[in-house]
């Protein structure tokens, strides 16, 4: 029996079959879970649904996450369907593209600080928030994703590293506020992926290129390879991990410089 078999997941923010998010879904469809997906808007559902249906999903819903209506909305859309949630997927991130090309100092603004942060930090605390009797008794987990810029800094990656810091600390709380309800709290830091996300960073392509060159693994992760590990931290497999960020960036993190043999 596959790990997942049984379990009713929720994906929010899959964009398209290149997303990590489509990723995860796929991975956790392999493992027998049950899956509802949502899209941000009219433009992005064609795909989405069409994706819904190769995979056999439950649902696919609208749901703009910077809408606290329509984030309710999706949950009693689902209540019709399902009986409870066992995990819900965050994979939702955005800031103006104008922030994220220039000098953080230079480029910043307060709208696009609020903006970076409600959409790609406040949101996964209000799905919780949204989610939470669904999934109060099920010993369920709520999964987000992160990237390094939280924690170093990135050329260009600017305000969206200080929303990710802010995400990475709500996964704490909301493991601690959480828990006693059994319900788990993490986030995957996934390393550099194209995605249509990624596309606004500037320079995203030689990114890549440093980061395939400087990983351990000497290569850059999947959205399959990602799939997998949040598979794990939905599954009763991870039932004693809360509270943390697990790193898919073929090592990356852990390195501070590239090989000596570079320096003149």
């Amino acid at each position: 029996m596959s790990f997942l078999t049984g379990k009713n997941i929720l994906i929010v923010g899959v964009a398209n079959k290149h997303s990590i998010a489509a990723g995860i879904a796929g991975a956790m469809k392999e493992q027998g879970a049950n899956l509802a997906l949502t899209y941000q808007n009219e433009r992005l559902g064609k795909k989405v649904i069409a994706l819904s249906e190769e995979w056999n999903c439950d649902l696919c819903l609208p749901c703009d996450v910077s809408n606290d209506e329509e984030i309710d909305k999706t949950f009693e859309e689902i209540s019709k369907s399902w009986d409870g949630i066992d995990c819900i997927v965050h994979a939702v991130g955005f800031a103006p593209s104008n922030e994220l090309d220039g000098n953080f100092a230079d480029v910043t603004t307060r709208e696009g600080f609020k903006i970076a942060h409600d959409v790609s930090s406040y949101s996964f605390v209000a799905l919780a928030k949204a989610g939470r009797k669904a999934m109060q008794g099920r010993n369920g987990s709520l999964i987000t994703l992160s990237y390094l810029g939280s924690q170093r800094t990135l050329p260009n990656y600017n305000v969206m590293g200080l929303a990710k810091a802010s995400l990475e600390a709500s996964v704490r709380y909301l493991a601690v506020s959480l828990g006693e309800e059994g319900t788990r709290v993490n986030a995957i830091s996934a390393g550099p992926i194209k995605t249509l996300a990624a596309q606004g960073v500037k320079n995203f392509r030689k990114m890549l290129t440093y980061n395939e060159s400087r990983a351990p693994l000497k290569k850059n992760v999947t959205i399959n390879e990602v799939g997998n590990a949040a598979a794990f931290l939905a599954s009763d497999l991870a039932s004693g991990i809360t509270g943390e960020t697990l790193y898919v960036d073929a090592g990356y993190n852990i390195t501070a410089m590239g090989s000596l043999e570079e320096v003149n």
